[in-house]
């Protein structure tokens, strides 16, 4: 059975970190309700929900994605780029070590669950302004044993590399073109993120379906079009925080 571990919207979450976008007001009662129907679009798909405790003095850790990167034979804490998310990843460890083992990034390596594409064996990491090379490499070595082949990837423009690339069916591809460069998945079928959305390459692979935010309907209707089943969801205050349907979750099988 997949698991699905999320964290509830904080409190002070219009205090989250920003790096591309301008402040706006966040509706954290909005927030809330949109998480809830998130963690329902889940539930459907087959997860089993586990929602650790809101964190009130912690923005973003609704973002749960960006502390772990759960693996069929081990999850990696990682080392937040940002200084003030690396509490977040405390309460993440704890829930994941009743079903992985955990290895750590060390400083000076950081590095966010949001630049991390798996594909089978194949690990794509961002080179971006929240994972650094150092990260990059300790996570390397720490799958050397695994088989695991990684990856680094420049991405440009764009908080993490899943702004820019996500999977969305098996080794099938959502990319926005002018944030990363696609010769780097040569091999992988890409369907392309409508230009006037550019937001629009962050989808979330769950059984059958594709979560998949309401904001991009021209990039739905490509999906769609591939045959693809989309599961829509708002997650508009999310976004305001730079946020996506991938980070709210950690998804993995509980079984290994």
């Amino acid at each position: 059975m997949l698991t699905a571990i999320t964290r509830n919207v904080s409190p002070s979450m219009g205090q989250c970190e920003l790096t591309y976008l301008e402040r706006v007001d966040i509706d954290i009662a909005l927030a809330q309700e949109q998480h809830a129907r998130y963690k329902e679009a889940l539930e459907t798909l087959g997860c089993k929900g586990i929602s650790l405790p809101v964190e009130p003095d912690l923005p973003d850790a609704v973002f749960v994605e960006d502390a772990a990167v759960v693996l069929d034979e081990v999850a990696v804490i990682t080392r937040p780029g940002a200084e003030t998310r690396r509490p977040e990843t405390h309460s993440v460890a704890q829930a994941l070590r009743a079903y992985r083992g955990l290895v750590y990034i060390e400083a000076p390596g950081t590095l966010d669950g949001g630049d991390v594409l798996r594909i089978g064996k194949q690990i794509y990491v961002g080179t971006s302004g929240r994972s650094n090379r150092a990260g990059i490499e300790q996570m390397a070595a720490a799958l050397e044993r695994f088989r695991y082949r990684v990856t680094p990837v420049p991405v440009h423009g764009c908080l993490h590399l899943k702004s820019a690339v996500t999977l969305v069916a098996p080794a099938c591809l959502l990319i926005n073109r002018a944030w990363v460069d696609e010769p780097y998945f040569q091999g992988y079928p890409c369907i392309a993120a409508d230009p006037l959305e550019p937001d629009g390459a962050n989808g979330l692979w769950v059984g059958d379906a594709v979560v998949y935010s309401a904001a991009h309907p021209r990039t739905r209707e490509r999906l769609e079009a591939r045959g693809l089943r989309v599961v829509s969801v708002n997650v508009s205050e999310m976004e305001k925080a730079e946020g996506a349907v991938t980070c709210c979750s950690l998804i993995f099988e509980a079984g290994g």
